[in-house]
């Protein structure tokens, strides 16, 4: 079970249906799209969007985790055990191994982070959110 089903979410696709999981309230200042935001005075707004609202996906994006220094020499000497650790001598490989080992703890924290992935939607009454997180949106 990855940690996606852990959390309960499901992934999204480009041209999928979804509905809004839950109530929302979008707040902030607003400006006209068509002018410069210097030249129209700071209006605060606040729009409330019901669960159950249906739309349809237009864009997914993965925002992938950062590694850490350790992840990455994890990774690199990982592949370079298993590419030629056959073909060392016994010492150079228990030792390439013992690091490997020391670092499985960091990598191991990295796999169980989750990747983050947000999604545009435009839903059915005109509104587009971008940016949101998947797990606002179940399938329709």
């Amino acid at each position: 079970m990855t940690d996606e089903e852990d959390e309960g979410s499901m992934t999204l696709n480009v041209g999928q249906r979804v509905r809004l999981a839950a109530d929302l309230r979008l707040a902030g200042s607003v400006t006209p799209a068509e002018e410069a935001a210097e030249e129209w005075a700071a209006c605060a707004a606040s729009v409330a969007l019901a669960a159950g609202i249906e739309g349809t996906v237009e864009r997914v994006d993965e925002h992938h985790r950062q590694q850490s220094h350790e992840v990455r020499e994890y990774l690199r000497l990982k592949s370079l055990l298993d590419d030629f650790g056959h073909q060392m001598p016994p010492g150079s490989r228990r030792q390439l191994e013992e690091q490997v080992g020391a670092l499985e703890e960091q990598w191991a924290a990295y796999q169980r982070r989750t990747l983050r992935v947000t999604v545009r939607v435009r839903l059915d009454n005109g509104f587009v959110l971008d940016e949101v997180p998947a797990g606002a949106f179940v399938s329709a």
